[in-house]
């Protein structure tokens, strides 16, 4: 099959590799490119080299309201868009454009975690199960009708980073599977039950910020699932203080964002609700991530002194 492929960050890359060795990709789509760093150079998309390398047309629209840029992508006659995190909604012509339409590559067992931040927001709420949803492209957000789902276990110290990359090629597997169910007839698209839909909102900074009066599970969650993006924060000394690694620890006395313990060779405990947490890998503000053991060398961590506050 003739695809268009649109894309943009890291998830979507083993999607594209896939296709580039089984199909016939003749173009993809992707978000302009946007200045990072301290210099603020332009930057390529993950997907935009690797569709470079390959020698793949590249489009980078500002975005699909613009005849001119549908019209550009429709010249190529493609037999079917194949649509992983590209980060723009996608106009019913777009939709409407091959023979096949659109499917899309998500990463959660739909309907449960519509939108931006699916495989975040399920470790941060706690789940031990998601998955990866192929499934048709609709109007409404992540609604359309499946195609093929698979279930991936969410380990008990998964961070977003790991099971970003367990999840990204199980996609791609999967993609190619749903593709020769479609080209042959044999796709059975089930229709999404809304009524257990759930909703995966964009990850915003503010969503960092630990509550220490939180249960320490809670806690845990959103420290795995901000890591390695944004990472979760506390205040320490009046200052952002993020912490990236922590594990629950049993305790019962302190007040809750109460230093209780300290761990020379393994870090400091943290007071929580319900129990503790001990912390084992942090940065400061201006500094790099490092070990809290490390960080407790050069710095005065002491038992009583109160995280998150000013």
């Amino acid at each position: 099959m003739k695809i268009i492929f649109m894309g943009t960050p890291d998830f979507a890359v083993p999607s594209l590799k896939a296709l580039i060795e089984k199909h016939n990709v003749i173009g993809v789509v992707t978000q302009p490119d946007k200045p990072r760093g301290r210099g603020k150079k332009l930057m390529f998309s993950p997907v935009k080299e690797v569709a470079l390398k390959a020698g793949i047309p590249v489009f980078q629209p500002e975005n699909l309201k613009n005849d001119e840029s549908i019209d550009e992508i429709e010249n190529l006659g493609a037999d079917i868009i194949v649509v992983v995190a590209y980060g723009q909604i996608l106009p019913k012509r777009v939709l409407d454009m091959t023979r096949f339409g659109c499917i899309n590559v998500h990463g959660s067992l739909l309907p449960k975690y519509r939108g931006a931040a699916p495989i975040q927001r399920a470790i941060i709420d706690g789940e031990t199960v998601t998955g990866i949803t192929i499934m048709y492209m609709a109007e409404g957000l992540d609604t359309g009708d499946m195609i093929i789902k698979r279930e991936i276990v969410i380990d008990k110290d998964e961070t977003y980073g790991s099971l970003h990359d367990k999840m990204a090629p199980i996609g791609a597997e999967a993609l190619l599977e749903a593709l020769v169910l479609i080209e042959n007839g044999e796709a059975k698209p089930e229709k999404q039950d809304d009524s257990l839909s759930s909703y995966a909102k964009k990850i915003d900074k503010s969503l960092g910020e630990i509550d220490w009066n939180h249960n320490s599970k809670e806690i845990l969650n959103i420290i795995r699932g901000l890591n390695p993006i944004l990472g979760a924060y506390t205040l320490l000394n009046g200052e952002v203080f993020k912490i990236w690694s922590a594990e629950e620890y049993s305790a019962n006395d302190g007040e809750a964002g109460t230093i209780i313990e300290i761990l020379n060779k393994k870090g400091f405990v943290v007071k929580t609700k319900d129990s503790a947490v001990l912390i084992k890998e942090v940065q400061s503000k201006g500094g790099k991530k490092m070990s809290c053991a490390d960080y407790m060398r050069g710095h005065t961590i002491e038992k009583g002194m109160v995280l998150g506050v000013n």
